[in-house]
C-alpha cells in the first residue's frame, strides 16, 4: 500500500509539475519544484505533529524513518541492494548518528511549540552550516557571512526570547528546537563529503536504516500500541517525505540553490496557516519578525555567494 501511495505520489507530482511548466524557463520551473517541496515538508511536519501528540517522540522518530525505509523497498527490490553499497559505512554511520540526536531535539519540541515558531528556527540551519564550514573545513568565512551570521542569531533571539517571559517553559522547548539545528548542519556537512564518492540513492537509502537502527532501542523502551489510523499516518509520512526529496531533487538539478532560497518565505506562511487551521495556533508577531530577519539574511548571503 505504501509503496504504491509513494509511487502515484511522485507520478502524480512530476505529471502535473511537468503539464504546466513545459513551457517555462529552467529557473521558473526549479522555483515551482522548490516550492513543492516546500508545502510537501510543511505537511509532513504537520502531520508529523499530530502523531507526536500521544506517543513517546522516539517512537515517533524511529516510525518516521522505519516507514521511510519501507516506502523505499520496492526500488531497492529493482535494483538491488548491491547498486546501494557504501563506499564509505562508516560515514553513513557518522550522518545517521548526527541526525538522530538532531531528531531527538526536534522531535521532542515538535508537539509544544507551533508551527511558524519551528519553521523560523529551523532557517537558522544554513547559517551553522556556514560556521561548520568555516571551523571544520577551514573554509573562507567572508563579511557576508558574518553579517548574515549575526543577523540570523538576532532573528532568532525575537523568536525564542519572549518566550521565557511569558512562562509555562515552552521558552525551553524553543531552546531544544534550536539546539537541533547545528546538528542537522553537521549532517549536512558530513552529506556534503560523502556526496564526493557516494550516490544521492546510497545516501538517502542510509540515512533511513541508521536513523532507524540508531533510534530502535530507545523507541522499544517506550513503545506504546498504535491504532490503525496512526500506522497509515506514519505510512503518509513516509510517502511525503518521499515526495518532498523529490521535488527538491529536481529543483536543484534544474538551478543553483541560491535562485531558489528566496520561496522559502513560503514555509513561513505555510506553518502559520497549517498551525492556525489544524492546533489554533496564532503566530505571534515576534515569530514572524524573526523568521522574516532569518529567511532575509539566508537569502542575502546566497543571492551574494552565487555571485
Amino acid at each position: 500500500m505504501s509503496a504504491r501511495l509513494t509511487a502515484s505520489l511522485r507520478a502524480w507530482i512530476h505529471k502535473r509539475v511537468h503539464h504546466h511548466t513545459a513551457h517555462l524557463k529552467p529557473a521558473t520551473r526549479a522555483l515551482m519544484w522548490a516550492v513543492g517541496a516546500g508545502l510537501l515538508f510543511n505537511v509532513l511536519n504537520a502531520l508529523m505533529r499530530v502523531l507526536a501528540q500521544d506517543i513517546n517522540p522516539l517512537q515517533a522518530q524511529f516510525l518516521r524513518y522505519a516507514c521511510g525505509f519501507v516506502v523505499l523497498v520496492p526500488v531497492l527490490l529493482r535494483n538491488g541492494m548491491a547498486a546501494y553499497q557504501p563506499r564509505h559505512i562508516g560515514g553513513q554511520f557518522t550522518r545517521g548518528a548526527l541526525h538522530s540526536v538532531g531528531l531527538f531535539f526536534w522531535f521532542a519540541a515538535l508537539p509544544k511549540i507551533p508551527l511558524a515558531d519551528m519553521t523560523a528556527i529551523g532557517f537558522t540551519t544554513p547559517l551553522f552550516i556556514m560556521l561548520g564550514a568555516y571551523l571544520f573545513l577551514r573554509e573562507p568565512m567572508r563579511w557576508e557571512r558574518w553579517v548574515a551570521t549575526v543577523l540570523g542569531f538576532a532573528g532568532v533571539m525575537i523568536v525564542v526570547g519572549p518566550q521565557f517571559s511569558v512562562g509555562g517553559g515552552s521558552g525551553w522547548y524553543h531552546l531544544l528546537m534550536l539546539a537541533s539545528a547545528p546538528l542537522f548542519a553537521a549532517s549536512f556537512l558530513v552529506t556534503k563529503a560523502l556526496t564526493r564518492y557516494e550516490t544521492t540513492g546510497t545516501i538517502l537509502v542510509w540515512q533511513a536504516i541508521t536513523v532507524s537502527l540508531f533510534s530502535l532501542p530507545m523507541a522499544l523502551l517506550n513503545w506504546s500500541e498504535l491504532s490503525a489510523w496512526q500506522w497509515a499516518g506514519f505510512l503518509l509520512s513516509g510517502a511525503l517525505g518521499s515526495g518532498g526529496h523529490y521535488c527538491l531533487t529536481q529543483s536543484l538539478q534544474k538551478a543553483d540553490i541560491s535562485a531558489t532560497q528566496s520561496v522559502r518565505f513560503l514555509e513561513l506562511v505555510w506553518s502559520a496557516l497549517m498551525g492556525w487551521l489544524l492546533f489554533s495556533d496564532v503566530p505571534t508577531l515576534n515569530a514572524i519578525m524573526g523568521g522574516l530577519l532569518i529567511s532575509a539574511a539566508t537569502i542575502w548571503v546566497a543571492r551574494r555567494e552565487s555571485r
